[in-house]
């Protein structure tokens, strides 16, 4: 052993000697371990370790990070509620830049505590770490708070604290500078009629800046809002002062209370949207002493993405977890055995993503002593959350399957069709790797144009073959392409999967379009910047328009918002006075060409359109075509009246007749004879 060990020296010994290591010249009194010393460790006391590393309790000093300081003080008073002390809490955000948050529970502790005889338990649990009364499920069976810092991190945090606890007919206060009490707690004597915390703090802007300790009014609102939800038996009532709301959604003051929970939440958020069941699944499972309580509320709707949020204790996690993999397990598995039941064989297919595709779920869950990643609490960790959650929800939804019939076969084939779809896209990916140029097959009727870009390009759908012509005639061949229609299409709105899936029409146009459908929609693959409907100026081009537009509406939704579809407004009257020539979208517009353009001598010759197609290339390209002298119409669909939209679409266009009844005969006072085409 001692032959074959080498000395240190030895292993430099192959390099030059340039290269060795020389020893060091530095005193032995500066070297390194002489000069770590115990003097050199800090011990930091109280709250120090806080506000010197303010990202390892709130995750920053950004905005995110300045709002969870009010999400810990609200999750104290809805720790209170949930624990059936508190009614209500009061949320009030002053001009002054204090945030207050009050509850009417049964008030923070402050008789001496037993391990610090001169501090009460209030002062202890502001200014100590890790102290707090959810450590025993005694004082509280489920909670948000769990390791003892969160009011202690805000009182770090905040430059000014005040605390007010009303107990026993007693009212006390204490107030704390960056964490440290600026007196003993004072007893202000007797008070009737109230009982619970008032906490109200103001950021510290050597911590989040100068300029930045200022609260967004409308996340403070959201924030309250959604607790409100996720606990039916609390009311939350809203105050801001009107100086500090910047948007005009943001009231002053609200009571926010909603006895239907998560079923509430959802509906609010979805509205407006086409659901796939009409119904939404919701329920809760009540446990003894709240612990496993379990509430969900979950719906699917076509052409949009999904979204998911959950909570565990009232806490927002929005990285999800093991609750909301329990629940992902269990619509699945229902999903699954529904398909078993009905024999549908296709549904073997099917994958959890696919279930959660175009669906809203919303997710909250109540257990004992919940493990987290990070103080933050973004993500659950409690695997038996998991179990929990997929035992209440599974039973419930198989329930439901069954007991709705027609929905559940709607939301089974609406799955599948999903499933199909993800293996198409899969499929599609693969050729692509497989083949260096892959050739796009169009439909035969489409004249596309030459420019390779969407930039710029645009796509004329034309009503018929006799306009296609003319419009193939007058378009710019580099940017302008045009695909004609056999005259009405397929309503969509009241047709069957099959009809859809078996329309030659739709599938040239969806074809043509390349972006897809539904949740498949790829704005990124659009071919074209502009989708321009044009159709004859009468009740049939109208009538066209409408069922595209409401192709479009159902099927590539997005394709509106992103603001690709437009109208285009072809001329219904020429009109000839000698060598001048105008020409009229209708008859307002006509009478008014006549007053202004053709106000001089000679008789003016009046010819009306009975379509695209009577119409010369050249005109239609002058008045219809040509980017410099056309008028087009941008379909949009503003938020505020989707709701409305959703409901007229349904309504006129839906598969029930005597609905369109309702709604003519409703409106048929306001048209006059001016109006109608006749």
């Amino acid at each position: 052993m001692a032959k074959s060990a080498k000395s240190s020296a030895s292993l430099f010994d192959d390099l030059p000697a340039a290269a060795r290591p020389q020893p060091s010249k530095v005193s032995a009194k500066s070297r390194g371990e002489e000069s770590y010393t115990a003097a050199d460790i800090e011990v930091l006391e109280g709250l120090e370790p806080v506000r010197r590393r303010p990202g390892m309790y709130i995750g920053g000093t950004d905005e995110k990070a300045l709002h969870h300081l009010f999400a810990e003080v609200l999750d104290n008073a809805m720790d209170e509620a949930v624990a059936g002390h508190a009614t209500w809490i009061d949320v009030s955000y002053t001009e002054d830049g204090y945030l207050s948050v009050i509850d009417n529970g049964r008030g923070i502790p402050v008789d001496p505590h037993p391990k610090f005889k001169d501090k009460s338990a209030l002062e202890v649990i502001m200014t100590t770490l890790h102290a707090g009364g959810k450590f025993d499920s005694g004082a509280y069976e489920t909670s948000g708070g769990l390791h003892g810092v969160g009011v202690s991190v805000v009182n770090a945090l905040s430059d000014h604290v005040i605390v007010e606890v009303a107990r026993g007919q007693q009212l006390y206060r204490q107030e704390f500078r960056r964490g440290k009490p600026t007196g003993p707690i004072q007893n202000l004597g007797k008070v009737s009629g109230r009982r619970g915390t008032k906490v109200s703090f103001h950021p510290d802007d050597q911590i989040f800046g100068k300029g930045n300790t200022t609260f967004l009014a409308a996340r403070l609102y959201k924030m309250s809002r959604s607790k409100s939800y996720l606990f039916g038996g609390v009311e939350i009532r809203w105050s801001c002062d009107a100086s500090l709301i910047k948007d005009k959604e943001t009231p002053e003051k609200a009571v926010l209370h909603f006895p239907g929970g998560l079923k509430d939440f959802l509906a609010e958020r979805i509205e407006g949207k086409h659901r796939v069941a009409d119904e939404i699944f919701a329920g809760r499972v009540e446990k003894e002493g709240s612990h496993g309580t379990v509430e969900w509320a979950v719906a699917w709707f076509g052409g949009d993405d999904g979204f998911s949020s959950s909570y565990c204790n009232t806490i927002p996690t929005p990285e999800g977890g093991t609750h909301e993999q329990g629940l992902r397990t269990a619509l699945t598995k229902s999903i699954r055995n529904y398909a078993d039941m009905t024999q549908n064989k296709r549904a073997s297919i099917i994958t959890a993503d696919d279930v959660m595709t175009s669906s809203g779920a919303l997710l909250s869950v109540f257990i004992r002593e919940p493990e987290f990643q990070g103080q933050t609490k973004d993500k659950l960790a409690t695997v038996e959350a998991m179990r929990i959650v997929e035992n209440a929800v599974r039973d419930h939804f198989d329930h439901w399957l069954t007991g709705h019939p027609a929905q559940a076969d709607r939301l089974l084939n609406f799955i599948i069709d999903r499933a199909e779809e993800r293996i198409k896209r899969r499929q599609e990916k693969d050729v692509s790797r497989k083949t260096a140029v892959r050739k796009l097959r169009l439909p035969g009727k489409l004249a596309d144009c030459s420019a390779t870009q969407k930039d710029g390009s645009e796509l004329f759908i034309v009503e018929g073959d006799s306009a296609g012509g003319s419009a193939k005639q007058a378009r710019n061949r580099e940017t302008q392409a045009v695909l004609p229609l056999r005259g009405k299409i397929l309503n969509v709105a009241s047709a069957t999967k099959d009809k859809l899936a078996g329309n030659q029409q739709l599938a040239d146009l969806i074809q043509a379009l390349g972006c897809g459908t539904g949740s498949s929609y790829r704005e990124e693959d659009l071919r074209y910047d502009k989708i321009i409907i044009m159709t004859d100026a009468d009740v049939d081009g109208a009538h066209i328009a409408s069922l595209l537009m409401t192709f479009f509406y159902r099927q590539t939704p997005k394709l509106i918002d992103e603001g690709h579809l437009y109208l285009a407004v072809p001329p219904l009257y020429k009109l000839a006075q000698g060598p001048k020539v105008a020409y009229a979208r209708d008859e307002k517009h006509r009478q008014e060409l006549m007053r202004t353009e053709m106000s001089g001598r000679g008789k003016v010759e009046v010819s009306r359109f009975k379509g695209l197609g009577e119409m010369l290339p050249s005109q239609l390209k002058e008045t219809t075509m040509d980017p410099r002298k056309r008028h087009l119409l941008r379909v949009t669909l503003e938020d505020a009246a989707r709701v409305d939209t959703a409901r007229i679409v349904e309504q006129l266009m839906g598969n029930k007749p005597e609905e369109r009844f309702n709604f003519i005969s409703e409106r048929a006072e306001f048209v006059s004879d001016e109006g109608l085409d006749i």
